[in-house]
C-alpha cells in the first residue's frame, strides 16, 4: 500500500501527489465515497459498466430532487404529462 499527505485548497481541491497518480491522467473521472470521516476515490475506468450507468442514475436522481425540495418542478394532470413524453 502507498500513502501520501496532501493539502486541502480554498476551494476544496486536492491535488493527488506524482508518487500516486501513475495511473491517473487529466480527463479521468473518479467515484468520491464519504464514510464517516474517511474518503475514498475510485477511478470510474476500473469499474464496470453497469455501475457506471447505474451511478449516473443516481446522479440524475439526486439532482431531481435538489430541483424538487427548491421548488421548481410543476403538477401536471397525467394526460398532459403522457402527451409532453410522447413529444420528445
Amino acid at each position: 500500500m502507498e500513502f501520501a499527505i496532501a493539502k486541502v485548497s480554498t476551494k476544496g481541491q486536492i491535488v493527488i501527489p506524482s508518487a500516486l497518480r501513475q495511473d491517473v491522467h487529466a480527463g479521468d473521472v473518479f467515484l468520491i465515497i464519504k464514510d464517516n470521516k474517511r474518503i475514498i476515490l475510485k477511478n470510474l475506468k476500473s469499474i464496470g459498466e453497469n455501475i457506471k450507468e447505474d451511478l449516473l442514475f443516481a446522479e440524475r436522481v439526486e439532482k431531481a430532487w435538489q430541483r424538487y425540495d427548491g421548488g421548481k418542478f410543476t403538477s401536471k394532470s397525467k394526460e398532459d404529462f403522457l402527451k409532453e413524453l410522447k413529444a420528445c
